[in-house]
């Protein structure tokens, strides 16, 4: 029998990922063989890592922090989604050795927020904390979704701004306020705040004040964890509804399966198996 197709997910830390199980059982759901893995890069080792899945045969990866940046500039080939963030999340390694990048983020935060928190955006005000990759990946979708206003917070403040202007075209088609603010001096309320920061992953708490989420609106941590519960708890005691990024893991991830083997996996089934495993200690 052939060997089965690998894939993995490369990140530093990589460790706490759920992406294996993820990609298991898609791959059972579904009748796809493969093997998928994960594989810790050091900071500066993304393109080695990369390169030592390639000669492995690896099929593709997905890639999480901090090497969105780099797997957008790794890529022979890009869509027009990674184009505009300047990010990527999945990597398609084709047998020719071309490399072909996608961003999926996006996709499995609006579906997430949309259809699994029952929030349409349309129309209203988000509050997006970060500038990094995770954040490039889903101003996009995000902005698709033709809020009222959305505004891009980050420590340093050229960040934030970079990261609207290269989005301010796509705003304006949108008819979507689009703005810039560093988090000291941050003021407003919010339908939604997402922290697409890496704080809940280091530990370093709430990147942003309270008083900036209207009662009843939802606190989106896009990670999940242990780690990311001081922000659902800081979401929570502003009258706000909490919710993790483990539903956005889920669905970028399907995405990412769909587009390396042509199938669209249940992914709302498996985030429900999903929690369940973690809840139980088996995932």
């Amino acid at each position: 029998m052939p060997c089965p197709d690998l894939y993995c997910v490369i990140g530093n830390p990589v460790a706490h990922s759920r992406s294996p199980w993820i990609h298991a059982r898609f791959a059972e759901l579904t009748g796809q063989v493969l093997t998928y893995e994960r594989l810790l890069a050091p900071q500066d080792g993304f393109a080695a890592a990369l390169a030592a899945l390639a000669a492995r045969g690896g099929r593709g990866c997905n890639v999480t922090v901090p090497f969105k940046h780099q797997a957008a500039q790794c890529a022979h080939s890009a869509s027009a989604r990674v184009q505009l963030a300047g990010a990527a999340n999945t990597l398609v390694l084709q047998p020719d050795g071309q490399i072909h990048a996608d961003n999926t983020d996006g996709l499995g935060l609006v579906a997430d927020i949309v259809q699994g928190a029952g929030l349409a955006l349309a129309g209203r005000d988000l509050l997006l904390v970060g500038a990094g990759g995770a954040a490039a990946g889903v101003l996009a979708p995000l902005l698709l979704q033709q809020p009222r206003r959305l505004l891009v917070t980050n420590r340093t403040l050229a960040r934030a701004q970079a990261l609207v202007a290269r989005h301010a075209e796509l705003a304006a088609l949108q008819k979507v306020e689009l703005f810039a603010m560093d988090t000291q001096g941050l003021d407003g309320d919010f339908d939604l705040v997402i922290n697409a920061t890496a704080s809940s992953l280091a530990g370093a708490g709430v990147p942003v004040p309270p008083g900036l989420l209207r009662a009843g609106g939802l606190g989106y941590d896009m990670m999940y964890g242990a780690g990311a519960q001081d922000f659902l708890d800081w979401a929570q005691a502003q009258g706000g509804q909490a919710r993790d990024g483990l539903g956005m893991l889920v669905q970028q991830a399907a995405a990412a399966f769909a587009l390396w083997r042509g199938v669209q996996p249940p992914a709302a089934q498996v985030l429900q198996e999903l929690r369940a495993a973690m809840a139980a200690g088996q995932a």
